[in-house]
């Protein structure tokens, strides 16, 4: 619904065009009105209006001095005059410098109809131009809903970006990590004047939006919220663009702030200096970024050869890394997403035949028409609930018994799937020997990930994919070459997929260790 204020000094004109209003059947509320200009602009003052219909003359203060004001009030405002046919040159010129248009005494329905129904379709296209500025900024859940009052649209306003801070207790008094506390947090705060509290994409992640003022500078407004939301029991860092701006620079400045916030926060809540990495602060695993690579491709073949129990001893030794006081938050966030990724559960389900189908190629893949959130929901959901654990400990804790958990339910579905998907793969390989399949083919086959596929493979032939298939089309080769003197080299590479004759030749050599010519001569 919009909200209009009517502003017309004679009273039955004013009641006529508010009964027009109410009987068009537009989605159009008039939410107040008044007699003169200065009335209206007081009325504007102290309620929201998309919509202001005014005479051009009255006392106090004429339509066109209203519309003046007004617009400095709400920029976005949307403006319709009315007038006698002796203002009409005099309207048409306010036309093309503020108002939407104009609307001619006697007022009819017909006129005012067409008029806010044009109206009405700017108002929507501008909306969904101002909706548009803040995606990527607010969470989508709250953009959504929320009503974007000039409050929040007109003039400049500054930029702090709150997080959380890791592992930060839980606040005090029945109190909560929400928007609303955030704003009651800040606006103790005389700088916090028409204050608005955005929540972003990012959990645990806010933007607050204070006016713009002259007498403090970024940092020194960081250091004010940092300190306002501690005495608040809300412990955060707190990030603040260095200049303020309008809505339509928001997106960037946000997107600039975030990348900001993921580079500097450090697990013990601080901000690092900008640019300083994780060795400088000597808070990195021993040797860096390639160590954590390679302590994660360690976990990796534990969980691929199922070895729990060596996999959760070396989880809880290398943890003292990833929450070393200032190391980077964002890198211990990816290592527990890369963790769930590992430990999702494991299944696939044939393309064709069988009924067969398990909880999913992962937690991710859940069956779509099973009712409730999906798996890849919860499992989100629940690497969100270990991160927000209250101190490092706790969550150090909590991070190895959801893990254990996690290979418990992985160890089970794949003693019993991982055989049955074994060899419904090598039946499917058997049957296209003449085709050039790939492990991502046969991933999308059975609705699995191509890593999974390769650890399957790997943990019954001791080979990879690439080999397992290739030593399938020279099984066959062999039987070929063998059943008679008659069959050809190049109809037997055709036969199994090699475009090029040499190079089954080749290939062909490297496992048999003699040519398929010197094959077929001996046992041809």
């Amino acid at each position: 619904m919009y909200h209009a204020i009517i502003a017309e000094d004679s009273k039955p004109i004013l009641r006529n065009i508010r009964m027009l209003i109410e009987a068009s059947g537009l989605p159009v509320q008039v939410t107040a009105t008044a007699s003169n200009g200065q009335e209206a602009l007081e009325r504007l003052e102290t309620q929201h209006a998309d919509i202001l219909l005014t005479d051009i003359r009255m006392p106090k203060l004429d339509g066109l001095g209203l519309i003046e004001q007004a617009k400095l009030l709400n920029p976005r405002l949307q403006t319709v005059l009315i007038s006698g046919y002796s203002d009409f040159e005099y309207a048409r010129r306010a036309v093309n410098l503020q108002a939407f248009d104009y609307l001619l005494k006697p007022v009819e329905q017909a006129q005012l109809t067409d008029v806010l129904t044009r109206l009405l379709k700017q108002l929507r296209e501008q909306e969904r131009s101002d909706r548009r500025l803040l995606e990527g900024v607010v969470a989508p859940e709250v953009l959504a809903a929320m009503p974007l009052d000039a409050g929040l649209l007109a003039g400049e306003r500054i930029s702090l970006l709150i997080r959380r801070q890791p592992f930060a207790p839980e606040p005090q008094g029945g109190r909560e990590w929400t928007a609303d506390a955030v704003a009651d947090a800040l606006r103790a705060r005389s700088w916090a004047a028409g204050l608005r509290v955005l929540p972003t994409p990012q959990a645990g992640q806010w933007l607050a939006l204070p006016e713009a003022r002259a007498d403090l500078s970024a940092e020194e407004l960081a250091d004010e919220a940092r300190q306002a939301l501690a005495d608040g029991g809300l412990p955060a860092a707190v990030l603040a663009a260095p200049q303020p701006a309008e809505l339509r620079a928001l997106a960037g400045i946000y997107g600039k702030l975030d990348r900001a916030m993921r580079d500097r926060l450090t697990v013990d809540g601080r901000l690092a200096s900008p640019g300083a990495g994780e060795a400088e602060s000597g808070a990195s695993p021993q040797g860096g970024e390639a160590a954590k690579l390679a302590l994660q491709a360690q976990l990796a073949e534990l969980i691929a050869q199922r070895q729990k129990e060596r996999f959760l001893l070396l989880l809880r030794r290398s943890l003292p890394h990833w929450l070393a006081g200032s190391a980077r938050y964002a890198g211990l966030e990816r290592f527990v997403r890369w963790l769930a990724d590992e430990l999702a559960p494991q299944s696939f389900a044939p393309a064709a035949g069988g009924g067969h189908a398990a909880a999913g190629e992962s937690a991710r893949q859940a069956s779509a028409d099973q009712a409730g959130p999906s798996a890849a929901d919860s499992a989100d959901a629940e690497v969100s609930a270990l991160l927000a654990r209250s101190g490092a400990a706790a969550f150090a804790d909590a991070l190895h018994d959801w893990c254990a958990s996690r290979f418990d339910a992985l160890q089970e579905p794949s003693r019993r799937g991982g055989e049955e998907l074994f060899e419904q793969l090598d039946r499917y390989l058997r049957q296209n020997l003449s085709a050039q399949l790939s492990v991502a083919d046969a991933a999308q086959q059975f609705h699995v990930s191509p890593s999974y596929i390769s650890r399957v493979v790997k943990r019954y032939t001791g080979s990879t994919f690439v080999h397992h298939y290739m030593g399938l089309k020279i099984d066959e080769a062999r039987r070929m070459l063998a059943s008679g003197p008659e069959i050809k080299v190049k109809h037997v590479a055709d036969a199994l997929g090699f475009v090029d004759p040499h190079y089954f030749s080749k290939v062909f050599k490297e496992y048999e260790g003699s040519s398929p010519t010197e094959f077929k001569e001996k046992w041809g």
